[in-house]
């Protein structure tokens, strides 16, 4: 099993790294090989974990990145979860700021919400198991998701995209029609599926007796295809860092004495 990367135990808080808030709703679906590959990445990873209560920053100022992971809650189940209204806020803040930003599962229908779209339950019904990830033309090229080839990917969703937001663009699409992948915006993207279990987080979840031995058999090949994606949101994330590092730099020191004119 991947071990729950929520804290880097060699991680300096000092350090010269790129942060990434990582939003986990669900105590059954953690980092797992997502959080790894962020890790690997050169990323620092400050989860905040809604289930057990943790509170939200009220912006993404000391961040370099955003994650929302999945969860058995709806995107609209805010008077259950009120945390989730802070959560589009601050979705709406990392689209508009452009701060990377990666949706999966319960995420990517928080973004869909947040920007405007479309969230229910799935008219075709539910979703679970190993299925093929049918990329779009729209997909080649994409910064994040573009030329992962042939892809399966684990999904265990009722509720869907029934919409999206206008500025969206489709990605992918399941072989029922679902909206499987999407950009929202430059740097922002959702993903129905979760590229971020193994089977034993798999085994966790209710009614994927025969999903476990899929993933199982399917792990060498799940990690080949989503992989990559998670090296390239780590380098995002980490020119975010260094951009906002520049800037910095090149603001002038305030101290106590007036600043020359030139």
């Amino acid at each position: 099993m991947t071990p729950d990367p929520a804290v880097d135990p060699a991680a300096d808080p000092g350090a010269d790294r790129p942060l990434v808030l990582l939003v986990r709703p669900d105590e059954d679906d953690p980092p797992g090989l997502l959080g790894a590959w962020l890790l690997a990445g050169g990323c620092v990873l400050d989860e905040r974990r809604m289930f057990a209560g943790d509170p939200l920053p009220a912006d993404l100022d000391g961040h370099d990145a955003l994650v929302v992971l999945g969860g058995e809650m709806g995107a609209g189940d805010e008077a259950e979860h009120p945390w989730l209204v802070g959560l589009k806020a601050l979705v709406r803040t990392a689209v508009a700021d452009g701060v990377p930003t990666l949706g999966v599962c319960l995420g990517h229908q928080v973004i869909a919400a947040a920007l405007g779209g479309e969230v229910g339950v799935n008219p075709r019904g539910r979703t679970l198991g190993l299925t093929p990830v049918g990329w779009t033309d729209a997909a080649e090229g994409d910064a994040l998701l573009g030329g992962l080839g042939t892809a399966r990917a684990m999904h265990w969703n009722n509720d869907v995209v029934l919409a999206l937001p206008d500025a969206a663009v489709r990605l992918a699409s399941s072989p029922l029609g679902d909206v499987q992948a999407a950009r929202y915006a430059p740097a922002a993207w959702g993903v129905q599926c979760h590229p971020e279990v193994d089977d034993a987080i798999v085994a966790g979840w209710p009614d994927t007796e025969e999903a476990v031995p899929q993933v199982r058999a399917a792990a060498d090949e799940l990690a080949a295809t989503w992989g990559p994606a998670g090296a390239r949101f780590a380098a995002l994330a980490t020119a975010r860092h260094r951009a906002r590092a520049a800037l910095r730099d090149t603001e002038p020191q305030r101290t106590g004495a007036p600043l020359s004119e030139v």
